[in-house]
């Protein structure tokens, strides 16, 4: 059996290569002995290889007494809220905005919370540690199924959120990324009152995320220029547990930027608990500049919605998100939620009577950021090492207040990303190069 580590977001790989039922399955056993019997809720994407998958996991829960309930193809943050509602750990089948020949295995603890890095290890531990299956006759888990129960509820959390308010009036373009959001975005913004455009939500087990969604938004911009009269897109990715917004004029808003119109309007509101955001090291610079200029406090992260969601419970904290559009709202989700993030962009841009673009613009300035990963043998030493620790003080030193420089090794790759923000994107681009350099040059 090929070894298992989790990264940032759950197990990912190859699937059938990297990603075997026979991993999965005992990865089931596994949880199952450290998360308890559940029952276990059980939710995918579209991939073709998620049904096999998440019958392999579902087997390996059986196998130790876990009953399970499959609730389907449905976001990840559909199957967070109905391990909420009930009470119960879970799993997602999904490897997110990569393409389709990955997936993946996000487990939850009972409650929707995703797992710490210690429950991880002790997963891990026990995987390793499995023997032959103890259980047999009426001891084995029970396996059925509850698709339109868990769809149904989440529908119903997401438009709860709205307190009674509408989207009446508004035109809205959705890029569902031939995933989970195509059984549940379109129906869900029409129930609001937008008027709806459709795209990229017929899926056929291999176009998840292939030209669409939020890792390639241009068709979505193009949609939005072309139309005119809407007032927002909103891009989502495989499992829909991230958005980036597209403007009025087609041009994109992304997780820092939502972050921070989202981050005023619940102080202006009274709603935003200790007066913080919660983000990653990730975040541009010009975030935390607007919201020292707006007197909110800024709690910063490692890299991965997870080290979000610990500072937020930690911190008793209402807000908290990444770049990428990863967006937590602690009083209504247990994990970031694409659906709910741009339902509730698009309620504020209709409360505020103001455009999109206008919001954004005002409320903070991007900083040029660059971003180049450098492929090494030593990621790991790229905090220590002594000529890549001169640069980045001398690099530090030129650009002072005005830009920023963050090198930090891949959780799943072995590389070293470069990160720099700087005033021009020249000047970015130029000091990027540089510092990629000499990380080849020093771990080469």
């Amino acid at each position: 059996m090929a070894p298992l580590t989790f990264g940032t977001d759950g197990v990912r790989g190859v699937a059938n290569t990297e990603l075997t039922p026979e991993l999965v399955l005992s990865l089931g056993r596994a949880a199952a002995r450290v998360l308890g019997p559940g029952p276990w809720l059980v939710g995918r994407d579209t991939r073709i290889s998620g049904p096999f998958l998440g019958a392999a996991l579902a087997a390996g829960l059986a196998a130790e007494g876990a009953s399970v309930v499959d609730v389907g193809v449905l976001p990840t943050p559909a199957v967070a809220a109905a391990c909420v509602d009930r009470d119960l750990p879970g799993a997602m089948i999904s490897a997110s905005h990569n393409p389709f020949p990955d997936n993946g295995v996000k487990l939850f603890a009972p409650g929707g919370r995703k797992l710490s890095d210690t429950v991880e290890a002790e997963i891990e531990v026990a995987l390793h540690a499995l023997d032959a299956p103890a259980r047999s006759g009426a001891a084995v888990g029970v396996l059925s199924s509850d698709v339109d129960g868990a769809l149904v509820a989440y529908e119903a959390r997401l438009l709860a959120a709205l307190d009674g308010r509408t989207l009446d009036g508004m035109r809205i373009v959705l890029d569902c990324a031939n995933g989970s959001a195509s059984t549940v975005a379109g129906d869900v913004f029409r129930r609001a009152g937008a008027g709806v455009t459709v795209l990229h939500a017929a899926p056929d087990g291999i176009n998840i995320n292939d030209g669409c969604g939020s890792t390639h938004p241009e068709s979505l911009q193009a949609a939005v220029r072309a139309a005119g009269g809407h007032a927002i897109g909103l891009a989502f990715d495989g499992d829909a547990d991230r958005v980036l917004a597209v403007a009025e004029d087609g041009s994109l808003v992304d997780g820092d930027e939502m972050l921070a119109l989202t981050a005023i309007d619940l102080r202006d509101r009274e709603r935003l608990a200790g007066n913080a955001v919660v983000v990653t090291v990730m975040s541009n610079l010009g975030f935390k500049q607007a919201m020292r200029a707006a007197g909110i406090d800024v709690v910063e992260t490692k890299v991965g919605d997870r080290y979000v969601l610990e500072a937020l419970a930690e911190g008793g904290y209402a807000l908290g998100g990444e770049q990428s559009g990863h967006i937590i709202h602690t009083t209504l989700s247990s994990t970031g939620d694409g659906v709910l993030t741009g339902l509730l962009l698009a309620d504020l841009v209709r409360r505020s009577g103001r455009t999109l673009r206008a919001l954004a613009t005002t409320t903070m300035r991007k900083l040029p950021q660059v971003l180049v990963n450098v492929r090494v043998a030593s990621p790991n030493r790229v905090t220590d090492h002594a000529d890549v620790v001169s640069a980045v003080r001398a690099v530090e030193a030129r650009l002072g207040s005005e830009g920023r420089v963050l090198l930090r090794p891949s959780g799943t790759e072995p590389l070293v990303r470069v990160m720099i923000e700087a005033p021009t994107a020249e000047e970015a681009r130029e000091v990027a190069d540089e510092l990629a350099g000499v990380v080849t040059r020093a771990l080469g």
